[in-house]
């Protein structure tokens, strides 16, 4: 991960802990052409590891957790994002494994970004 893919990690974890109320407790970067490939470990919150637990937690918090964080980067654009990379927001991919606690977010932007 070179310096400016680890800057992009903390933005991405400010950013998550600003609109989330916890941000991934690891983040490693990678630029691939125009996209930004997370991989994120340390997700879920206490509250979601005992959600985790219930008859189809697993389902219900898979499937928040994906769609609740594309709906947050399209009602708050990642300006900070944008600014480090000069490049504009286009779309965000969002896995996640409830049992691992590991997720993967793919940002994608309108044009190539630096590679390592």
């Amino acid at each position: 991960m070179n310096k400016l893919e680890a800057e992009f990690s903390n933005l991405v974890k400010a950013y998550r802990k600003r609109h989330m109320g916890k941000g991934p407790g690891r983040i490693t970067t990678t630029f691939c052409k125009n996209w930004a490939i997370c991989e994120m470990e340390g997700n879920l919150s206490p509250v979601e590891k005992f959600i985790a637990g219930a008859e189809d937690g697993k389902q219900m918090l898979r499937e928040a957790r994906t769609q609740w964080v594309k709906e947050i980067y399209r009602n708050n654009p990642p300006v900070e994002m944008e600014e480090l990379l000069g490049a504009r927001f286009l779309d965000l991919y969002v896995d996640i494994d409830i049992d691992k606690d590991f997720g993967m977010s793919i940002f994608v932007f309108d044009r190539p970004l630096p590679q390592s």
